[in-house]
């Protein structure tokens, strides 16, 4: 079952087209990276698929429902998790957690709360105010305030950005964790994450989706050893 369907979908601004006529289907429980370098449409996207912005065309499926006719309920349903930290650094990471369990009126706060608690092995953190933690642990903590209304599609932009190789793979461990749990649309600029990571990879460049497939497929298809010198095959033509 698809959790998401795009069917022609376009942003224009202006004269300029920021994606053009995107056409795409997410399963159930996906991890759907959508690579690209600065510019090539990624964030427009994933603004029009969380409702942040509506397209100048084209229509967004999501979980059976429309995104111009029930923004609100579709809403309900996914979170994002940006590529700044969001978190209060003044209030402790249970504070952050019990504030943002409010703010979604989560019916069972302590359950939900201990269950975050558990996947991201908080426990040693977890009455340290946010700004005294390292970057890796204000992503943890960041990307398990996103799940506090239980999603069931999470985008994830930029997870790792910033964090050392050891705060990297940490995280890995976590998303790969929900994976098959939710659906999750990866943005990223580190390929090797993206080919650890994902399911499948869609590759933008100038507002169009111009290549997709699993990893192993992009690789075999442009005869590359890694998804580095596939994606740069992909997006220049063929040139490395």
């Amino acid at each position: 079952m698809n959790s998401i369907e795009i069917k022609n979908l376009t942003k224009k601004y202006k004269d300029k087209i920021a994606v053009n006529n995107m056409n795409l289907n997410i399963k159930e429980g996906e991890l759907f990276a959508l690579l690209g370098v600065n510019g090539a449409g990624k964030t427009t996207t994933i603004k029009m698929l969380s409702g942040l912005i509506l397209p100048t065309s084209g229509s967004i499926t999501i979980s059976n429902m429309d995104m111009k006719k029930d923004t609100t309920k579709i809403k309900e349903i996914l979170n994002v998790s940006p590529q700044e930290t969001a978190i209060a650094l003044n209030l402790t990471v249970k504070e952050n957690l019990e504030f943002m369990a409010g703010v979604y009126q989560i019916n069972d706060r302590e359950k939900k709360i201990n269950e975050l608690i558990n996947l991201f092995k908080l426990d040693e953190v977890l009455n340290k105010k946010a700004k005294t933690l390292s970057g890796g642990w204000q992503r943890k903590v960041s990307i398990a305030i996103s799940l506090i209304n239980s999603p069931k599609i999470l985008f994830l932009d930029e997870p790792t950005l910033g964090l050392d190789v050891l705060a990297r793979k940490e995280l890995w461990k976590v998303i790969n964790e929900l994976k098959g749990n939710i659906t999750i649309i990866l943005t990223t600029h580190y390929m090797e994450e993206a080919e650890s990571l994902s399911d499948r990879i869609g590759i933008m460049s100038n507002g169009s989706l111009i290549d997709i497939g699993t990893p192993k497929e992009l690789m075999k298809k442009t005869k590359s050893k890694n998804i580095e010198d596939a994606f740069v095959k992909i997006v220049t033509g063929g040139e490395l």
